[in-house]
């Protein structure tokens, strides 16, 4: 069937079955919260307007009744309700509320979603394209030819899969220098820098890096876990210098690189530390993997409270059903608090560790979020390991947090209260 004609048949529903409401609640009486994502992605999909209940039973979602969406929930495995226009007016009524913390924001439009991925990458070895597939929303994977092509502009969102911006293949040269895997992707890697017209891969990495950061100025909002956003940053800030050995790039680092970085050219992060040994598996004293000292059974971070009608934008990004996430390790765990810039909102640390974890900020027309950690349901990740099952994790709380920033951008355009 058509979309139009689906439209159309949605539109007859309404018509006359306009005395009731969805709710598709999202507090621990929902079976499937990845999953209900799903849904609200799909009715925006097919035209119709969705209002997001910010802090109401942990960011319900609700729509006017059909029965083609109450069907679609029930193959989904998505728990509903059905309220009266009565009913739901009360609730309206108790959001809007000066004295309580809760706020009624209106999804619009499904936003067209691109995810930066090399074409060797499996769906399980990158959290956002794995609860995507899961969720089923659809997304286009683009690489460095379609940045390099102008194409972002197509894209309203835009998640970069955990990428190593600075040109040093993931620093797995310690571990890793010897296999064939490691081998293969470095070799491609440079036949595609040549082949766009880049001598080295670090400054094909950077003229991608500057791309999207022209991207987010312009309106595009960005996402992106684990070494994507440290070495993102690392690569804006390593623009005039060359902090890259000879076995990454054919010739030595710049001895004085650690002088030359302009963090000025950063989103997020200021004066931190490179790291000059190529056998260590780590780029900087951002990211705290090795430095922190917490058991796994004491890892977890805390998401702040924001004022839902004066802060909506980090009220929509933190709508959880727990304000307390059980914390998961990548080559990026999560960020030095010193190093982050002061006008960066954290919006989840742990704060005995002076860690944050998940963090945002707004540059020209658009936004960014970064978010620590590989995976929010494998708490060590290795090269190799199986991937992870979402069946089993249907209301992961660390997922919610990325399906948050997938449905923001459908959000109606609305100014933070001054």
């Amino acid at each position: 069937m058509k979309k139009t004609g689906f439209i159309l048949i949605f539109a007859f529903i309404f018509k006359i079955t306009s005395a009731s409401v969805i709710l598709i609640p999202m507090d621990e009486n929902q079976k499937n919260h990845l999953k209900a994502y799903g849904i609200a992605y799909w009715v925006l999909q097919n035209g119709l307007e969705i209002n997001w209940l910010l802090n109401y039973r942990g960011g319900s979602f609700s729509m006017d009744y059909a029965k083609d969406i109450t069907d679609e929930c029930t193959i989904r495995g998505v728990s509903y309700e059905i309220v009266s226009n009565a009913e739901i007016s009360l609730i309206y009524d108790k959001i809007a509320s000066p004295e309580i913390n809760m706020d009624k924001m209106k999804l619009e439009k499904a936003p067209e979603i691109a995810v930066y991925a090399p074409e060797t990458i499996q769906p399980w070895d990158d959290a956002v394209t794995l609860v995507l597939t899961y969720a089923e929303i659809p997304y286009t994977r683009i690489y460095d030819k379609e940045i390099v092509n102008g194409e972002l502009s197509k894209y309203d969102w835009l998640h970069l899969h955990h990428e190593d911006f600075t040109g040093q293949y993931g620093k797995f040269y310690g571990a890793y220098r010897y296999a064939t895997w490691y081998r293969d992707n470095k070799k491609k890697a440079e036949t595609d820098a040549a082949a766009l017209g880049f001598n080295k891969v670090s400054k094909l990495k950077l003229f991608v890096a500057k791309r999207i950061k022209e991207y987010i100025f312009s309106g595009g909002f960005l996402f992106a876990m684990c070494s994507a956003t440290d070495t993102y940053d690392i690569a804006l800030s390593a623009e005039n210098t060359d902090i890259c050995e000879t076995m990454f790039d054919g010739d030595p680092a710049d001895p004085d690189c650690q002088k030359k970085l302009d963090y000025s050219k950063t989103l997020a992060f200021k004066d931190f530390k490179i790291s000059r040994n190529p056998m260590e598996y780590e780029f900087s004293d951002i990211d705290v993997t090795t430095t922190r000292k917490v058991n796994q059974e004491n890892d977890f971070f805390t998401l702040f409270d924001f004022s839902a009608k004066w802060d909506p934008v980090p009220t929509m990004l933190c709508q959880n059903h727990t304000k307390i996430i059980k914390g998961f390790m990548g080559q990026t765990t999560a960020f030095n608090e010193d190093l982050i810039k002061s006008n960066v909102l954290i919006m989840g640390e742990l704060k005995s560790q002076n860690e944050a974890r998940y963090i945002h900020g707004e540059f020209g027309k658009g936004t960014w979020t970064f978010y620590g950690g590989h995976d929010p349901e494998d708490y060590r990740h290795f090269v190799g390991d199986p991937k992870t099952d979402l069946n089993m994790h249907p209301n992961s709380p660390g997922y919610r947090l990325i399906l948050n920033n997938i449905l923001f951008p459908a959000a109606k355009k609305k100014k933070r209260k001054t």
